[in-house]
């Protein structure tokens, strides 16, 4: 088709709106931007599934439940990063995505039973402990499994492998951004619509309040400053307690949840991730070969070592080393090179063709990481054995545990193409985490450290060879998990040290005071809506132990 003749069809049938052509064929489209000396700028037309337009048209129910889930999260969350009502968000934002599924026609998947326990499992955790390293990875733990879940009930995954899944999981948070527009787009277009109905009128309603709140909240302050009688009045009757920036801030946090969670809803109905599985298997398995077998060569050697040094204790250390010296160096290194053939291993399974070579080394290559694997663990025990616990040396274990487990399914996958990888590492990874999450380990620290601390190097048969454990500075900067062990001990240590009179950071005894005194700053602020397990047994053993610690 010529150009002159395409352009002239585009003219007749066409109605041309700010340099958008609306009723042109995608393969008139293609052919007009194709078209040699062509200025005409197409912009694409919008994606409109099943989905988007049962959302378009229900806005009066999606928006307004939007809106009142939004309400719910900014009372749930206000000043509460870790308060019993973090449960019932959770769960609200689960009955958010059901009752929207619901109104879509999406019935609940089998499989995602095990997501939903498993974001619930940690919500209940997050309540229960006041370690904010742990809190802030329950917290993302539940945005992943929430990422998965959605995907799992929009989309047919059962032969997605791992970097499909990893794609579609940055897919969802970035597409969101794409989503800003479309609450107000959605709204406008309902009104079009349903102008005179129910639905409509509620929702300019709430939208009222939503405007008219933050400028009477201005009206007010300005009316409050001009006139003394108006001021005075107020200040005695409720203004000592209003607070301007957490107004504020709880009337973002209603603004933000209403975006995140309608512009999520819009982008999952768009069903813009591809489901289909393309076969990325067309690199060249000699240049894999070349680059892990040069590698594996240099574990091998390394291995051998490890086996004949540490494990077996046979070859002499180098000069100026003790033994736990030389475990102290190195378990992060082999950490590092663990995660790194990690990646490395998935790579070549995702993205080079089938040979029997290329699956050889890669299996060698594996059982030399399970044996760096064991060597970082097992210098990390030596570690531990002389100077004790903390929540980074726990931690190091357990990823090294979650490693070896990954790597096991890692290797299956090498054999066995269809092995569900992603799935077995989502079991693994949650299921560890749980252990983790509800294990405290702040508690288990303070417990063996304390334990130690009248001990002397090596005494009787203990597993621990260091010194008797003084570290009270560490002790003091434990969370309120700690404190059914720490405060007993503290208790006991006022028989030799007075807390009272302790002036000196160093002294374990000021160290004590600062432990209590933060213990006594978190129990004052438990109430109904703040109430955090870990913080009220903290109170509890307090109030059994605060005779002893009287000033």
């Amino acid at each position: 088709m010529s150009e002159n003749k395409l352009l002239g069809s585009i003219e007749d049938n066409t109605t041309w709106q700010e340099g958008r052509a609306v009723g042109i064929s995608p393969v008139q489209r293609a052919e007009a931007s194709a078209a040699p000396g062509s200025n005409l700028q197409l912009v694409p037309e919008p994606q409109e599934t099943e989905y988007t337009k049962r959302l378009k048209d229900g806005f009066g129910f999606f928006g307004l439940t939007a809106f009142l889930f939004a309400c719910f999260y900014a009372f749930c969350m206000f000043r509460n990063p870790s308060g019993i009502t973090y449960p019932f968000f959770v769960a609200g934002g689960l009955w958010f995505f059901g009752s929207a599924f619901q109104k879509l026609g999406i019935s609940w998947k089998k499989g995602s039973v095990f997501y939903m326990a498993g974001i619930m499992l940690l919500a209940i955790s997050t309540f229960c402990t006041d370690d904010n390293r742990i809190i802030w990875m329950n917290k993302a733990g539940i945005f992943l499994l929430l990422i998965c879940l959605l995907l799992n009930q929009l989309y047919d995954t059962s032969k997605w492998r791992f970097g499909k899944y990893v794609g579609s999981i940055f897919g969802v948070v970035f597409g969101i951004l794409g989503e800003m527009g479309r609450p107000f787009e959605d709204a406008f277009s309902y009104r079009k619509k349903h102008g005179k109905s129910t639905g409509v009128k509620i929702f300019y309603m709430v939208a009222g309040i939503g405007i008219a709140v933050p400028i009477f909240f201005v009206v007010f302050l300005l009316l409050f400053s001009a006139d003394a009688v108006f001021r005075e009045l107020f200040k005695k009757l409720f203004f000592a307690k209003l607070d301007v920036t957490g107004f504020l801030h709880f009337c973002l946090m209603i603004a933000v949840m209403f975006l995140a969670v309608y512009c999520l809803l819009c982008f999952l109905c768009k069903k813009r991730i591809n489901e289909t599985v393309k076969d990325h298997h067309t690199g060249e398995p000699v240049l894999a070969i070349t680059v892990t077998g040069i590698l594996t060569a240099l574990y091998l050697v390394f291995s051998v070592i490890q086996i004949v040094y540490l494990f077996l204790g046979q070859m002499r250390l180098p000069d100026g080393y003790t033994y736990a010296e030389y475990a102290r160096e190195g378990f992060f290194q082999l950490l590092a090179v663990s995660v790194l053939n990690l990646v490395i291993v998935l790579v070549c399974m995702e993205y080079f063709r089938e040979s029997r070579v290329l699956k050889a080394v890669l299996t060698v290559m594996s059982l030399c990481t399970f044996i760096m694997i064991l060597s970082s663990g097992w210098r990390m025990i030596i570690y531990i054995r002389y100077y004790y616990l903390t929540f980074l040396r726990i931690f190091v274990l357990w990823s090294l545990v979650v490693l070896f487990l990954l790597f096991l399914g890692v290797a299956a996958g090498i054999f066995r193409k269809s092995f569900p990888l992603f799935r077995y590492s989502c079991v693994v990874v949650t299921c560890c985490y749980l252990v983790l999450s509800f294990g405290h380990p702040d508690y288990w620290a303070a417990k063996v450290n304390v334990a130690m601390s009248g001990m002397e190097a090596g005494e009787s048969d203990s597993f621990f060879l260091g010194e008797s454990y003084r570290d009270y500075d560490f002790l003091s900067g434990l969370s309120a998990d700690a404190a059914p062990v720490l405060l007993p001990h503290l208790a006991a240590q006022t028989a030799r040290e007075n807390l009272k009179n302790a002036e000196a950071p160093e002294d374990p005894a000021w160290q004590g005071a600062r432990y209590l005194a933060k213990m006594e700053e978190k129990s004052s602020q438990i109430s109904l809506r703040r109430f955090n397990l870990s913080r009220f047994i903290a109170a509890q053993n307090l109030k059994k132990y605060s005779k002893y610690f009287e000033r």
